[in-house]
């Protein structure tokens, strides 16, 4: 569980989720005056009430009665329209808040480097991104200007009863502590309790996220029935957070009930004895607006008790999101350097880095690349191939040495222009829930539709896009799920192409296609590479055997370089590497 603040209430915290109201000073101002309006109406319908039973039912007045009444139904259509508008624009506002906090959230998120992702389960991220966002925007809609209302409300109703009869108000005022002593104590139990549920609700979104993500491990495996399980206790331990405040909720407002009926009970009682005693007190119509006016001071305090709860929750939420917003996990973007191409010049010198520290992968190795070079990197897992490409893109920033690109360290170039100049086909494609037009273009406007289908004739998959239901309109659905894992390379292959990159990375793209696919991706290498510079990481030897130049990579280190023939004759470990998977095969 995530450590929470131990505070009852943050001020601090509280003021920075407030800062995000400053866009809308307007419509704060009117949810504050819909408020205030909202508590004189409240107001004057017990001091109505006491002048019709006092005045116009004791003297008879028929005229006065009508007008006090009238007066009273205005005063109930004034208080709708307040309510109205006080409830309209408090949920404007919060929905407001939440669409500013949420993209502000997802633009830091985007721009963490990999590592961060790395370390932190995507249940969670999309919790603080949803859930606890919807709970921050709570604090306006039912906590915040719901409390001050009700402050309004309590504050009004007690200055009304001093100047009505300072007897029966002090008579409330001693009982008012105890009210007062069980709230305090239910919300610092809630807080406890609130802090419990938002982590089990964590706990669960990241569970389930995970196994419909990895359903084919779980049923391959026939992990059913232990999955099962371990979702039951997970959600035992989410049913059982959430009975707490049940439990505290179920306690706290029979209490309060208890204490408001003994409220008006003592006042009716000593209100009634002093009209029995004294025959020249007249307090009948008192004791109807003391009955009213206790309820709108007791009442707005069990409200007040029940809206502080979904204000610590919306707090609890907040203080998760600003941890993220407070998060320093992105690349340096320092670089000046803007260019629409690159030569493809790369360069590592004794570079040295490591994903944790301590733990080095790559121990100071160096290389280079000519422009339109194409360059092969072989060797075991773990040796270091994706690490390379990693860090070219910037993913990570090196512990020394220095990487550059046409003769500049890549610190220099902005990431937008050094990435734009990279393309990537991974082995493991991602693609999204959309058309596979919309998958290549990635939604860019200045790439055409005519210049997707031109590019996919060049490349040799129009055929098989055509071929498809709606074409280049079929949806994918999520991840691509409704394409082979060939397929999905041929159109990750495509969306790297649309980009005419200075640079093309095929990590392992290969290694997971078909043989028909293959075929036409290694036909389409030839014309995608042509004057380009390029990297194959593979581990199929075959892949890589018309390369200029091929890197082996053997934990961390480059142990040889050369060409296919070149390494062969040296005998060493890229010979051995051959040798043990072309063995029994023809491959000249």
């Amino acid at each position: 569980m995530e450590k929470e603040s131990g505070k009852a209430f943050d001020l601090y915290l509280f003021k920075r989720v407030l800062a995000f109201t400053r866009p809308y000073p307007i419509t704060f101002l009117g949810t504050a005056v819909a408020a205030i309006l909202l508590t004189l109406f409240s107001i004057l319908t017990p001091l109505i009430l006491k002048e019709i039973i006092d005045v116009a039912i004791t003297q008879k007045e028929r005229d006065l009665l009508l007008t006090l009444s009238l007066a009273m139904v205005g005063v109930l259509i004034g208080q709708v329209v307040c309510q109205l508008l006080f409830t309209y624009y408090a949920n404007w506002l919060g929905e407001s808040v939440i669409k500013d906090m949420r993209t502000r959230l997802f633009r830091q998120m985007i721009g963490f480097r990999m590592k961060y992702f790395s370390n932190s389960s995507i249940g969670v991220l999309v919790t603080r991104s949803v859930a606890d966002l919807q709970r921050i925007g709570e604090i306006f809609s039912q906590g915040f200007f719901t409390i001050v209302a009700d402050l309004l409300k309590m504050l009004a109703a007690s200055a009304i009863m001093l100047w009505l009869n300072w007897k029966l108000a002090l008579l409330v005022f001693a009982i008012l502590p105890v009210i007062l002593y069980a709230t305090r104590l239910f919300q610092r139990a809630m807080k406890v309790a609130f802090i419990e549920v938002r982590a089990q609700v964590s706990n669960l979104n990241s569970f389930v996220q995970e196994r419909i993500t990895g359903m084919k491990i779980v049923q391959l495996f026939t992990r059913e029935l232990v999955e099962a399980e371990k979702f039951r206790q997970i959600n035992e331990k989410h049913k059982n957070a959430w009975l707490k405040t049940v439990w505290y909720n179920s306690f706290f407002f029979p209490v309060a009930e208890i204490v408001t009926s003994l409220a008006i009970g003592l006042v009716v009682w000593y209100g009634g004895l002093q009209n029995i005693l004294d025959v020249g007190t007249e307090i009948s119509g008192t004791l109807f607006a003391f009955i009213l006016l206790i309820e709108m001071l007791f009442r707005p305090l069990r409200q007040i008790a029940d809206k502080f709860n979904t204000l610590q929750m919306g707090m609890v939420a907040a203080n998760r999101v600003f941890k993220i917003l407070d998060t320093e996990s992105r690349i340096e973007d320092l670089g000046t350097r803007e260019v629409a191409h690159m030569q493809g010049a790369i360069s590592f010198e004794k570079v040295h880095f490591s994903y944790e520290p301590g733990e080095e992968i790559l121990h100071g190795i160096s290389f280079k690349v000519n422009p339109g070079e194409n360059i092969a990197i072989v060797g075991a897992t773990g040796a270091g191939k994706s690490t390379i490409i990693n860090l070219l893109n910037r993913f990570y920033d090196i512990d020394s040495g220095t990487i550059c690109l046409d003769g500049h360290d890549i610190r220099e170039y902005t990431l937008a222009s050094l990435r734009r100049n990279i393309a990537v086909v991974l082995q493991d494609v991602f693609l999204f829930a959309d058309t596979i037009a919309n998958n290549i273009s990635l939604v860019d406007p200045q790439i055409t539709r005519e210049e997707i289908e031109a590019a996919a004739r060049q490349i040799g998959v129009h055929e098989f896009i055509s071929s498809l239901p709606g074409g280049y309109d079929y949806n994918v659905k999520e991840r691509g799920s409704m394409l082979s894992s060939g397929q999905r390379q041929l159109i990750a292959f495509l969306r790297a192409y649309m980009r005419n990159p200075s640079i093309l990375v095929l990590d392992e793209a290969t290694s997971s296609v078909d043989t028909y696919s293959e075929q036409l991706i290694q036909q389409a290498s030839e014309k995608v590479t042509e004057g380009r510079t390029s990297i194959i990481i593979a581990h199929r030897l075959a892949t890589v055997k018309k390369a200029d130049k091929i890197l082996v990579l053997e934990k961390g280190e480059v142990v040889e370089m050369g060409t296919h023939q070149s390494l062969l004759a040296q005998k060493g470990y890229y010979s051995k590497l051959y040798e043990a998977q072309f063995m029994a095969e023809e491959v000249f």
